[in-house]
C-alpha cells in the first residue's frame, strides 16, 4: 500500500476517476484519506492540468488517497510515464499535508507534476483547483 495526491483528471468524477481505473484493472477501490494541498503552479493544458511543484506557490487542491501497489501502473499509463522514457508527466514523491479528521498530517505521497519547461506560454490556473477551473470554463 501506498499513498498517491491526485490533483487533476484522477479526481473524484473526473475523465481519469482513480476509483473508476481501480475498477475497470479489478485493483481493490482507492480508500480517500482527505482534501489536501501541495505548494506550486497550475497550468491548463486544455482537457487536463500540469502542476509544478514550487515550495514556494499558491496551494494547489488535491486529494490522497491509499492505494493498492498494483494500481501505480496503471496510473503510470494514464500519465504516459514509462520507465527510461522522457514524457510531459513524471512520477515523483512528495510530502504532503492533508487534511485527516480534523488534524492536519504530512504523508509521503507519489504525485505526478511536470518539468516547468512544459507550461511556457500557457495559461495559469489561478485559484489552484483544476474541477472549479475546468467547471467555470464551460
Amino acid at each position: 500500500m501506498q499513498y498517491v495526491f491526485v490533483y487533476g483528471t484522477l479526481r473524484a468524477g473526473e475523465v481519469n476517476d482513480i476509483n473508476r481505473a481501480a475498477a475497470r484493472r479489478g485493483i481493490a477501490m482507492p480508500e480517500w484519506i482527505g482534501v489536501a494541498h501541495v505548494h506550486g503552479q497550475l497550468f491548463d493544458f486544455g482537457t487536463y492540468p500540469g502542476l509544478v511543484i514550487d515550495e514556494h506557490g499558491a496551494p494547489i487542491r488535491g486529494d490522497v488517497y491509499r492505494i493498492e501497489d498494483a494500481l501505480v501502473p496503471v496510473l503510470d499509463e494514464i500519465e504516459d510515464v514509462y520507465p527510461g522514457v522522457e514524457g510531459l508527466f513524471r512520477a515523483h514523491r512528495l510530502h504532503v499535508e492533508v487534511g485527516i479528521e480534523g488534524r492536519r498530517d504530512r504523508i509521503d505521497c507519489l504525485i505526478y507534476p511536470v518539468a516547468a519547461a512544459a507550461v511556457d506560454g500557457l495559461p495559469r490556473i489561478e485559484g489552484g483547483d483544476w474541477i472549479a477551473h475546468r467547471v467555470a470554463r464551460a
